[in-house]
């Protein structure tokens, strides 16, 4: 791995304008294509196997035409104090509003509210369904335009007005928030490197790959039916990693030369050893992106391979343009200045290769692992202590998916949803939608009426409709309005009321009786997500301790790292429930209204930071690795680990955090807690987990970290990636000055300061 990385390190320094020239011709590609693809229509949401799912496919089927992909929308009008939505002036009001809504060329139909029976019972509130023949995400802007200019003056009369439902939607866009993230990335890479050119290299590469990426999913949003926010999170994780990957090989290339390497030789030495961290490191991120099919949700599946994509495009890039672009940059990019690397006075720097560094200035990273390894007891218990503390509010996760109610109060959704609630009860902005399917029973109507009547005597049910039959006669639907909001418990257990009393309806009747709807739609997912959660941690740890194992030749060092990632993803959890779904600190955040957690929320989180979590196991314990393979004790391991990866690993984290941060200014509520968790868990990990948690460990564990059972080491491949391969026996030559190659002369280095 190492020789083979180390060669395609030197070839694209070599070939820097052929290796340049095909990278702009896959954006420009890639940008062309993003340019001339149809416009991507709305992701169609669906949850295999669930019951609700069956239901919804069913109705698809029986009742061709309803129109149950189309968007909708419910203009609600609220009579003003003292008055009544069925005085003469309001009714004409109402009556001239519904007449503009039907003009819309993309209306399919409009329910007048005095003629609907959609008017509340004290009369002050009333509202008007509105039915399109296309989503929501696949109206145009003039239809939405028509829709909020008939509220506008039907608000002229005097009446209050407000829309809910989701003809408003629209695909969410990044703002300003984002590009702050980045420069704060930027101004974390000057004070690391001490230069403009070495900080911007990891930029650029990184805009070029999230640029390839995003262009990439754009041009295939219509083909392969994704959702509006594939690009936006795939940008958010390509980003993050790719800056990341691209800091690694520029850190580590800055370390090569300082040892007296020239440029191709030092390229190739840093893509060989950095190179190949960022290979596992990317796998590990990659498996548990592409681990997030197993849940059998078609859009989180689709998230997770087009967020892989695009950090596979981040390694790519890591490995072949960074080390091109060193070579553009050529002697811009000034060697590191760390204590233990050698300055140059002439000779050959491998008569001295050996020789003990002198640390009269230990770094930061020195001196914490020094202090760790010192202390490892009591920093391992307040390490665990903390983020324990922290994961507390997790155990009082409620997962939903959002719906206008979640909605900031600013907004004109979320009011027309508190006007319906006021009106009609909490459960009326949360139907469910009872089939009964009695095609093959000998009384198909009669099967309805029993079902009807077992629904009207359950508990927490407000209302239960007439039945609507489709043109067969076999088919009908039934819509129940629970007494509950949508989101509550109460609710939850209706629909289970429901289905067992279905039950009891098929065994005397046969007929089949399912329930669906949104409410049902959002318990049914909460549910498989909920279900799948252990079976993805398994996959994905078992897959990414075997690739880990591979890595370290060890088996307690995986281990370790995957109960650290436990401890950091619970931690984050626990901050996602305190912030978003109990409130705190959520006027800082700007989370106007809490509520409960997205479904896909933990499970994403779960799997995401899984891969970033390994990402910094991989960096830092590799180099740790590298010093112990080389002779040294487990302590002054650890410690050159860290001399030598601390400041970059922060510098990782820190740009990680402020790229993820950017998004938590999303108005997206999903994108915002994702934002929010995943800087929140690379904190946490990086900060806590693996700076303090981890060299506190192998400081107890000594040579036992190391161990691996004699069997095992002889099956599993040496992949190298502390790049011993690339010491053999005259290989440093290569790396000498030009000098030395002319003349045989050795030039004599010293050791620097600090």
């Amino acid at each position: 791995m190492a020789t083979f990385l180390y060669r395609t390190g030197r070839f694209a320094f070599r070939r820097r304008h052929f290796v340049a020239l095909i990278w702009v011709a896959l954006l420009a590609l890639a940008g062309v294509g993003a340019a001339n693809a149809p416009a991507a229509g709305s992701s169609s949401f669906s949850v295999p196997g669930t019951e609700s799912q069956k239901a919804f496919d069913l109705l698809d089927e029986r009742f061709p035409g309803a129109g149950a992909d189309g968007a909708t929308a419910r203009v609600v009008f609220q009579a003003p104090a003292g008055e009544k939505m069925t005085d003469p002036a309001n009714k004409k009001a109402v009556q001239r509003a519904v007449g503009e809504l039907r003009r819309g060329s993309e209306v399919a139909a409009v329910d007048n509210p005095y003629t609907a029976k959609a008017v509340s019972e004290d009369r002050t509130i009333a509202y008007a369904r509105v039915a399109y023949d296309v989503p929501g995400m696949e109206l145009r802007d003039s239809s939405r335009e028509a829709l909020e200019t008939a509220a506008e003056h039907a608000r002229d009369s005097g009446l209050t007005v407000e829309i809910g439902g989701d003809a408003l939607q629209t695909a969410p866009e990044t703002g300003a928030t984002e590009v702050i993230g980045i420069a704060v990335a930027a101004v974390v890479l000057v004070i690391t490197f001490g230069s403009l050119v070495s900080a911007g290299l990891p930029l650029i590469t990184a805009l070029i790959g999230v640029g390839i990426g995003v262009s990439s999913i754009t041009a295939l949003a219509s083909t392969l039916d994704l959702g509006s926010t594939t690009s936006i999170l795939a940008m958010m994780i390509g980003l993050a990693v790719g800056i990341d990957y691209a800091l690694f090989i520029v850190s580590r290339y800055r370390a090569e030369l300082a040892e007296g390497r020239r440029g191709e030789e030092a390229a190739g030495r840093a893509v060989g050893t950095a190179g190949s961290a960022v290979v596992f490191a990317g796998l590990t991120v990659i498996i548990a992106l592409v681990g997030l099919s197993v849940v059998d949700i078609p859009m989180l599946t689709k998230m997770g391979v087009a967020a892989a994509g695009t950090v596979a495009v981040a390694v790519l890039i890591a490995l072949t343009l960074v080390p091109a672009l060193i070579g553009f940059a050529g002697k811009r990019v000034r060697p590191a200045d760390a204590g233990g690397l050698f300055r140059r006075r002439g000779g050959n720097a491998q008569q001295h290769a050996h020789r003990a560094p002198r640390e009269e200035r230990p770094n930061m990273g020195t001196r914490w692992a020094r202090f760790v390894i010192r202390r490892p007891v009591a920093v391992l218990l307040v390490g665990v202590a903390a983020l324990g503390a922290v994961a507390v509010p997790a155990g009082s996760i409620e997962l939903g998916l959002g719906d206008d109610g979640t909605q900031p109060v600013s907004t004109t959704q979320r009011r027309a949803y508190d006007l319906l609630s006021e009106g009609f009860g909490p459960g009326f902005n949360g139907p469910l939608v009872v089939v009964t399917d009695a095609k093959g029973t000998d009384d198909p109507r009669g099967a309805v009426r029993e079902v009807a009547a077992d629904l009207k005597g359950l508990d927490d049910v407000a209302a239960v409709t007439p039945a609507t039959f489709d043109k067969a006669g076999d088919t009908a639907i039934i819509t129940v309005v629970p007494a509950s909001k949508p989101s509550s418990a109460e609710t939850e257990d209706l629909v289970g009321a429901i289905r067992a009393a279905g039950d009891g309806i098929t065994d005397r009747t046969g007929a089949e009786v399912s329930v669906t709807g949104t409410t049902a739609l959002n318990i049914d997912t909460s549910q498989k997500l909920t279900d799948a959660m252990l079976p993805y941690l398994a996959l994905v740890v078992g897959l990414a301790f075997l690739l880990l194992i591979v890595v370290f030749r060890s088996v307690l060092v995986p281990l370790k790292a995957a109960l650290g990632f436990l401890l950091s993803v619970m931690a984050a959890l626990g901050a996602v429930v305190a912030v978003f779904q109990w409130g705190w600190l959520g006027s800082l955040l700007g989370v106007e209204q809490t509520g409960p957690i997205m479904s896909m929320m933990p499970i994403f989180l779960v799997g995401v930071v899984f891969g970033l979590a390994m990402d910094y196991e991989v960096f830092l314990v590799t180099r740790i690795r590298e010093a112990h393979v080389h002779g040294e004790r487990p302590g002054q391991a650890i410690v050159t680990g860290f001399r030598h990866s601390a400041r970059v690993v922060t510098a990782a984290a820190i740009i990680m955090i402020a790229v993820f941060a950017g998004f938590i200014g999303s108005h997206e509520a999903m994108i915002k807690s994702i934002g929010f968790g995943l800087a929140t868990a690379v904190f946490f990990d990086a900060f806590v987990v693996r700076m303090a948690i981890v060299p506190a460990v192998l400081a107890l564990l000594g040579r036992r970290a190391w161990w691996l059972p004699a069997w095992l080491g002889r099956i599993l491949p040496n992949v190298d990636v502390e790049g011993e391969g690339l010491r053999a026996p005259g290989r440093d030559d290569e790396g000498a000055d030009d000098t030395a190659e002319r003349t045989g002369t050795a030039p004599e280095l010293e050791p620097t300061r600090g």
